[in-house]
């Protein structure tokens, strides 16, 4: 029989927070009785008003692109505040007018009936740890176009590098050769040029700034224990470990689904009928793990990196993570037996990746 959530608070506040406006909607649950009000987003202002609320109270906003600022600022001062997801915000299926202020007021009233399904509130330092990994993110994005662009303005003239892998020193040097008489293609070409070296420097730097992060900071423990995973060197493994944060607050089996890594699903009676992954969750995170759960199809020879990484390592977390190599390969060797697609065996390899990832995080040396 279901029962009707237990409340710690009178009032339940409703926030639909914007950059340069804040809505809030205020529900006392005894009264039924709203309170309403336009707000600028000081932080000051928005608690002067929350605090003349019948007391307890309790607030809730969406998590957006104004950050965690405001929940950490509220919780400081005492105020229980819930940062909602997003993506489980459960709305009426025939509702279809949408405003701020029917949007405060919905917040409002899942928060009062206890259906808000909150995520984790970073503190300032994972926070900026988190901003210092997308940053890393963002300059491979534009590292990649650039390199498009000036490979294929160099295809456009029939000028293909046939003398061994591309973006390597040679490659580069025979870049730099490359001359045109069109003063216009020149000038084209020597910013595009310029940008892809840019972007090169921008990745060296923040790397530099992971790496040393990576070993001397809270996360060192957790990125030395999954180093001992391949695929998962440093980048990788203080990536995770920002962006996922609290381990604890998962399983080995929830992870995969928090990831984004399990498969759709609509079934009903006796059908059952499975689809594409649900891709929901931590992009970022995801994709790590997509790339680094290729390098499990290749024979298990432990290289000489991935042994300097185990010797970082306790002894307890290098026999999970040989434990967790072989049985990885082993799944490899197990598709490709069964013809699998490539692709979609890649994206199980990571969804049982993302599980040793977590027995790892979670384990006691």
């Amino acid at each position: 029989m279901w029962e009707a959530p237990a409340m710690n608070q009178r009032t339940s506040v409703g926030l639909d927070v914007h950059a340069r406006s804040v809505v809030a909607c205020g529900l006392d649950g005894e009264t039924g009785e709203l309170f309403e009000r336009r707000l600028t987003p000081d932080r000051h202002e928005i608690l002067d008003w929350i605090r003349t609320l019948p007391e307890p109270v309790s607030v809730t906003y969406e998590a957006g692109p104004t950050g965690f600022g405001l929940a950490r600022f509220l919780l400081a001062a005492g105020i229980e505040c819930l940062v909602a997801a997003p993506s489980k915000l459960q709305r009426p299926a025939g509702d279809r007018v949408k405003t701020d202020k029917r949007d405060a007021r919905h917040l409002a009233r899942l928060l009062h009936l206890g259906q808000i399904v909150a995520v984790t509130i970073p503190d300032v330092e994972q926070e900026a740890a988190r901003d210092l990994v997308r940053a890393r993110e963002d300059v491979r994005r534009d590292l990649m176009s650039a390199r498009h662009r000036v490979s294929k303005l160099l295809l456009r003239q029939g000028i293909v590098y046939y003398e061994g892998k591309a973006w390597t020193r040679v490659h580069d040097t025979w870049l730099r050769r490359q001359r045109f008489e069109v003063p216009g293609l020149q000038l084209a070409y020597d910013t595009a040029y310029d940008t892809m070296i840019a972007a090169v420097d921008r990745r060296d730097r923040l790397d530099a700034a992971i790496a040393e992060m990576a070993a001397t900071s809270i996360y060192t423990p957790v990125v030395t224990r999954l180093g001992c995973l391949r695929g998962v060197a440093a980048l990788t493994a203080f990536a995770l470990a920002v962006e996922i944060g609290d381990w604890q607050r998962l399983t080995g089996r929830s992870i995969g689904a928090y990831l984004g890594l399990v498969p759709t699903e609509s079934s009903s009676g006796a059908t059952r009928s499975q689809g594409a992954i649900t891709k929901t969750g931590n992009g970022h995170a995801r994709r790590l793990l997509i790339e680094a759960a290729w390098q499990h199809r290749r024979p298990y020879r432990p290289g000489v990196a991935l042994r300097r990484r185990w010797d970082k390592a306790g002894p307890a977390a290098r026999a999970r993570g040989q434990q967790g190599n072989r049985r990885l390969h082993a799944r490899w060797n197990g598709f490709e037996q069964r013809h699998k697609r490539p692709a979609v065996a890649n994206t199980a390899i990571a969804r049982e990746l993302a599980g040793w990832c977590w027995s790892l995080a979670v384990l006691d040396d």
